[in-house]
């Protein structure tokens, strides 16, 4: 089991690989990993952190349905909540999912399937295929901070390539309080040692509000803007004039 070292300073990024990110990790200790961001994303409220800005672009759309792309979807949690407050308020709405795993896309399908939500899972490499063109709104949710700078602009890029209307990245901050939140957290909500390790070290990995925002400039999203959102997370976004 990994162990998480003592907090460095948080002033700058600490990038370091993160073992959900491991091609090789058993997919036992991945799907058990899911299952505790699942916990720790309904206790974020990440579908609540996207969800106002898609109920609205979804009231502005007419004659058919808005499309959705969950980009670097992991187990796909926050695609099913996200359409579970889609079928409460009676919206047009059609939502995909992809990822560069197969074995979160297959725990997603699963967990989609078993709920009765139609959610289509598909694989793609974000950072190197282009995404269909089809899509009113492309989102993302706790994909920004495992990647360099360079990275990170090229799927903004490519997000904003494949979204009509607009783009949404929810994300952490980094912070030290926001820290010290990831690290007690993760352990009272899963046994992971995976997210126990991951929590953590996503935090120092992280951008802040400004450094997201000037990486949306670079990627030539420049009418984009960033918000603070409880606990500790970010939202950009981006909507195409």
């Amino acid at each position: 089991m990994m162990k998480v070292g003592k907090m460095d300073s948080l002033t700058r990024r600490r990038l370091q690989p993160e073992v959900m990110d491991c091609p090789d990790l058993d997919p036992a200790r991945h799907w058990h990993a899911l299952r505790g961001l699942a916990r720790i994303n309904l206790l974020s409220g990440s579908a609540g952190i996207l969800w106002p800005s898609i109920r609205q672009l979804a009231k502005e759309a007419t004659g058919r349905p808005l499309r959705i792309l969950d980009v670097a979807c992991g187990g796909g949690d926050v695609s099913i909540a996200l359409y579970r407050r889609v079928a409460q308020a009676g919206l047009n709405v059609q939502i995909e999912a992809a990822d560069i795993s197969s074995n979160a896309l297959a725990y997603g399908r699963r967990h989609a399937e078993a709920a009765h939500i139609p959610i289509h899972f598909f694989h793609i490499n974000a950072l190197a295929e282009d995404f269909p063109d089809t899509y009113d709104v492309v989102f993302s949710s706790l994909v920004l901070h495992p990647l360099n700078d360079e990275q990170a602009v090229n799927l903004l890029q490519r997000m904003a390539g494949a979204a009509r209307y607009m783009v949404l990245i929810n994300d952490l901050a980094r912070s030290r309080l926001g820290w010290t939140a990831a690290y007690v957290v993760t352990r009272m909500l899963t046994t992971s040692d995976v997210v126990h390790t991951d929590g953590p070290l996503s935090v120092q990995g992280a951008f802040t509000p400004d450094e997201a925002l000037a990486l949306a400039h670079q990627a030539g999203l420049h009418e984009a803007t960033v918000a603070r959102r409880w606990p500790f997370r970010f939202l950009l976004t981006w909507r195409r004039a």
